[in-house]
C-alpha cells in the first residue's frame, strides 16, 4: 500500500483505486490466479499419468487388470463432478486421518464413527491443529490435485484408449514380424503414433479442465471465484476502510476475461503441437500439409 493511503476518505478517484487495488487483501485475490495455474500445472501431467496408465490397463492381455482399467474409466466418467468432488476429497481425508489414528493412537478405545462425527486422536488429524497456515493451504491444495487428476485421469485414459485402438493393427504386426517384441513395439511404434489421435481429445479435455478450477471453491480453497465474491460484495468484511456498491459483476467479468485469454492461448499452443504432430503422417492433417508445401 503507498504511503498516501492512510485516510481514504480523502484520495481522490485515482488514488483510492490505487490504495483499493493494492491492499492485502487485494494481493490475495491475485495470488488465487497464480493456484489456479499451479493448479492446471501440476495436475495436467499427473492426470495425463493416471490416464495412461489407466489406458495400459484396459488393454491390457491380462484380463483382471483390462478389468480394473475399464472399471476405473466407467465408474469416474459416471459420476458427476461436483458429487465426486464433494464425496472423495471427504473420503481422501478421512482415509489418510485414519491410518494415522491406527499408527499414531493404538490405544484408543472410542469409536472413531460416533453418528455423523469422524473422531481420531489429535495426533491423527491433517493437518494438526498447530501447523502453520501455509500447510493447511497446502494440504488442500494437494488434495485438490489429487482429486482432479483422479477426475480426468479418466477421461484422459479413454480418449487414449480409443487412440491406441485407432493406430492400425498391421503396424504392430509388422513390427513383431521384424522381430521387435510385444512391448518393443508398443513403445516404439504404437504410443509414439497413437499422440495424433489422442490431442483433438486432450486439448478438449484440457479446456474442461481450466473451465472446471472453480470447483477449487468447492473443496475450501481461496480460489479466485470465493475472491471474487468477497471482494466484489457490499457487506464484506474485508474492506472497512473502502466502502462500495455491489461490484461482483466487475470482478467476475475479470474472471471471464482471464478464461476467455487463457483458452485462447491455450488453443493456439495446442494447434502448434497438431501441425507438428501431423507433419509426415498418413492422416487428413498430414496430407493437407503435404498439399501446401508441395
Amino acid at each position: 500500500m503507498f504511503s498516501y493511503c492512510s485516510d481514504p476518505t480523502t484520495l481522490s478517484t485515482f488514488s483510492w483505486f490505487s490504495c483499493y487495488l493494492t491492499t492485502g487483501v487485494h494481493l490475495s485475490f491475485y495470488i488465487s490466479f497464480v493456484k489456479v495455474l499451479l493448479l492446471l500445472a501440476v495436475t495436467a501431467p499427473v492426470a495425463l499419468s493416471f490416464g495412461f496408465l489407466g489406458a495400459m490397463s484396459a488393454r491390457s492381455r491380462i484380463l483382471p487388470l483390462s478389468w480394473v482399467g475399464k472399471t476405473y474409466i466407467a465408474l469416474v466418467r459416471g459420476i458427476p463432478d461436483i458429487a465426486f468432488f464433494l464425496f472423495f476429497v471427504i473420503a481422501l481425508d478421512q482415509a489418510f486421518e485414519w491410518i494415522r489414528h491406527k499408527i499414531k493412537c493404538p490405544d484408543w478405545d472410542q469409536p472413531i464413527r460416533q453418528g455423523a462425527d469422524f473422531i481420531v486422536c489429535p495426533e491423527a488429524k491433517l493437518p494438526l491443529g498447530s501447523s502453520a497456515q501455509w500447510i493447511h493451504e497446502s494440504y488442500g491444495f494437494a488434495l485438490a490435485v489429487i482429486t482432479f487428476a483422479i477426475v480426468f485421469g479418466a477421461f484422459a485414459a479413454n480418449v487414449l484408449f480409443g487412440a491406441m485402438r485407432a493406430v492400425p493393427r498391421a503396424q504392430i504386426e509388422t513390427a513383431e514380424a521384424y522381430g521387435m517384441t510385444h512391448t518393443q513395439a508398443f513403445w516404439r511404434v504404437l504410443v509414439p503414433q497413437m499422440w495424433v489421435y489422442a490431442l483433438p481429445g486432450l486439448s478438449n479435455l484440457w479446456m474442461v479442465l481450466i473451465k472446471a478450477t472453480p470447483l477449487l471453491f468447492l473443496l475450501g480453497i481461496e480460489d479466485i471465484v470465493y475472491w471474487a465474491r468477497e471482494l466484489g460484495g457490499t457487506k464484506t468484511p474485508k474492506f472497512t476502510a473502502y466502502p462500495h456498491g455491489d461490484w461482483r459483476m466487475w470482478y467476475f467479468i475479470a474472471l471471464l476475461v482471464f478464461y476467455l485469454t487463457f483458452t485462447r492461448f491455450s488453443e493456439v499452443i495446442l494447434e502448434r503441437l497438431m501441425q507438428r504432430l501431423t507433419h509426415g503422417q498418413a492422416t487428413s492433417g498430414g496430407e493437407a500439409q503435404r498439399k501446401e508445401t508441395a
